[in-house]
């Protein structure tokens, strides 16, 4: 019955999700779907734990209802962004 409704929730819209964002690495980490947000609350601190244990840091938790996401992990993969210098070029 939990499945059923669950897949209820997740079709409209109504799950919970728990979103970490750790700054070192970029990335987005998605977990769920979980019918409360105190079941995502209880599932927490182990996601936290490994992401620690791994090495993340400045790690951000949000708590979302929504469908489930297209990906549960993006990574940040953009080149640091480059500063252009000016070249100056002096004729005679």
């Amino acid at each position: 019955m939990k499945e059923l409704l669950l897949k209820l929730f997740e079709t409209v819209g109504f799950a919970h999700w728990l979103e970490i964002k750790t700054e070192q690495p970029e990335c987005t980490y998605y977990f769920g779907p979980y019918l409360s947000r105190k079941e995502a609350e209880l599932e927490e601190p182990g996601f936290v734990e490994d992401l620690t244990n791994e090495g993340a840091q400045n790690i951000q938790i949000h708590f979302k209802r929504c469908r489930t996401p297209a990906e549960l992990t993006i990574f940040d993969e953009s080149e640091p962004k480059k500063t252009l210098t000016p070249i100056f070029s002096f004729s005679h």
